[in-house]
């Protein structure tokens, strides 16, 4: 048993020893072995392509006879065109960029028994290790594969258009060349008028703002034979992975989109009237630049008088106030070609997303609508006339400001005594007890640019909804204290209850409270009865030593023939 495992091993060592020194067995046709498959092949050498490739060549000793890496230049070639030995031309076809093959190559398929010069022997079995780069055909166009869609797109680009995007751009092997992101600027350029190399002008045509694809272009439409004689090498195709961020045509105007218009618009904006609007702006890419409402603040500005950019203002012309629209701005009507710095880059179209809160023109006056007439109507207010009023008020967007009704009581005062904003002023005249009138005030003749701290923004229309209580009618137009029947011929010595020919401050006051209590005369309404009796006093008082003689004692002048006033 242990000489026949022994005699079985003495075998093996024979077999071995004669397959090492037999001479080796002939290749009747090329050899290949793929070392590296890459994941994706998304095209294969055909005979006809054009291919740039790496390689090594050594014999089967491993001795190196020649190396595309050592003269720093891929090999360029057609395939199946016998520019190269038959067996290269076999192993080429089939491959995949970013392939790499050791090949090997019998002499009858690559230099024969000539062999190459000094460099290759005759009947030299030859190994190559090839790594291929790039594959084109002539034949070839632009290949474009899109790999994300917007959900939207309300416009494609076209010849002649102006576009800004970013690119990364990479040979067909994956090698970078070139990058707008590592720039952080976008490329911006025309499209289709030769701006830029003929694949990118076509692959570019189509898009939409937001899309994202691939252009993969043949050397005829990128940089040619010679490359760009830097990091695009001749004869190279080009890959562009590209996201298109903005678009325009020199030609466009503003755009207006996504209108909601409230059912009641009874004005709409026109050159020259005062706006006061929120917005939203974006670039076209969605990418945000400003907001209003992250400053808790209206936008506040005339319009068509050029305090905007051009485009704002044509898109807040013919607006109504509670609108919404959007408004797209091209940059030669909006920021132009150097944008605002950081945050508008240079040719950005703008899109903003307003809302309309008010609007109104300097030379508009308080708008007065009868909500409600009064069912009998004796007299209407004027000037001087002491009014109780209840009110809702509010901005021109609904937002209510304050109201009568939440305290339970009439807000009182005197019409025209500067009391309330002038625009109230007007609304409350020639009103009856009973009426209700809608009344909307300009900020000019409301709370103007400043408005109140906490409560009416600076430049607000203002919204008035009243009801007119009661109405005390007040005096003629000059006068605080009027007699309701003839003046005693003997005045002064009324008044002086102790007969020391003075009137003091006290005698005038117990007298004149004691006419009105009695009806014999009237103060004004609305007013603080003993500060109109002291102003009385100090009229008197005509030299100001706190009484009053006989000698300065006199009536205003007849200015009524019914009434007197001191």
């Amino acid at each position: 048993m242990i000489k026949s495992v022994q005699w079985v091993l003495f075998l093996s060592v024979l077999v071995a020893f004669a397959a090492c020194n037999a001479p080796p067995v002939p290749l009747d046709d090329i050899s290949i072995e793929k070392t590296f498959v890459p994941e994706q092949c998304v095209r294969a050498v055909k005979v006809g392509d054009y291919v740039r490739y790496h390689y090594i060549g050594t014999f089967p000793d491993g001795k190196k006879f020649d190396s595309s890496y050592d003269r720093g230049s891929t090999y360029n070639v057609y395939v199946g065109k016998k520019q190269l030995i038959e067996g290269m031309d076999k192993a080429l076809v089939g491959m995949c960029v970013n392939e790499r093959s050791l090949v090997k190559i019998p002499p009858q398929l690559a230099y024969g028994k000539k062999g190459y010069g000094d460099l290759i022997p005759p009947d030299s079995i030859l190994h190559f290790d090839v790594l291929l780069l790039d594959v084109w055909n002539p034949e070839d166009g632009v290949q474009i594969k899109t790999y994300h869609t917007p959900s939207v797109c309300t416009r494609k680009v076209e010849v002649s258009d102006y576009v800004r995007y970013h690119y990364n751009g990479t040979l067909l092997d994956g090698t970078l060349f070139d990058s707008s992101h590592t720039r952080m600027r976008t490329y911006d350029t025309y499209v289709g008028i030769g701006w830029l190399i003929a694949g990118m002008d076509q692959g570019l045509l189509g898009m939409c703002v937001g899309e994202r694809r691939f252009i993969t272009m043949p050397p005829s439409l990128g940089y040619g034979e010679n490359g760009d004689g830097s990091d695009i090498p001749g004869q190279a195709s080009l890959v562009f992975d590209v996201v298109l961020l903005d678009l325009h045509n020199p030609r466009d105007g503003i755009t207006v989109t996504n209108q909601i218009v409230p059912d009641s618009c009874t004005r709409k904006s026109v050159s020259g009237d005062f706006i006061r609007y929120h917005y939203n702006g974006s670039l076209l890419d969605g990418t945000f630049f400003d907001s209003s409402y992250s400053r808790n603040h209206t936008y506040d500005t005339y319009v068509g008088l050029g305090y905007v950019i051009a485009g704002m203002d044509q898109g807040l012309i013919g607006i109504c106030v509670g609108e919404k629209r959007t408004i797209t701005i091209p940059p030669h009507l909006a920021y132009g070609e150097e944008g605002t710095g950081s945050k508008i880059p240079g040719s950005a179209v703008l899109v903003f997303d307003v809302h309309i809160i008010d609007f109104h023109n300097p030379s508009d006056i308080t708008e007065i609508t009868v909500t409600k007439k009064a069912e009998e109507c004796e007299k209407k207010t004027k000037k001087g006339d002491f009014v109780k009023y209840h009110y809702n008020a509010s901005l021109m967007d609904g937002t209510a400001i304050d109201s009568t009704y939440n305290y339970g009581k009439t807000y009182n005062i005197v019409l025209g005594a500067n009391q309330v904003v002038p625009g109230m002023e007007t609304g409350l005249m020639d009103m009856c007890v009973g009426e209700k009138r809608h009344l909307i005030i300009p900020p000019h003749l409301a709370y103007g640019e400043r408005g109140v701290t906490g409560e009416v923004p600076g430049s607000a229309v203002l919204v008035f909804d009243v009801e007119l209580i009661s109405v005390e009618e007040g005096l003629p137009e000059g006068y605080m204290f009027i007699w309701n029947e003839d003046v005693s011929p003997d005045l002064f010595s009324e008044m002086d209850k102790d007969n020391n020919k003075l009137v003091e401050p006290s005698e005038f006051t117990d007298y004149i409270m004691r006419q009105v209590n009695e009806g014999k005369g009237r103060l004004a309404p609305g007013f603080d009865p003993y500060r109109i009796i002291d102003n009385m006093f100090f009229n008197q008082d005509r030299n100001g030593d706190g009484k009053i003689t006989e000698a300065e004692f006199k009536l205003k002048a007849d200015e009524s023939a019914s009434h007197d006033e001191l």
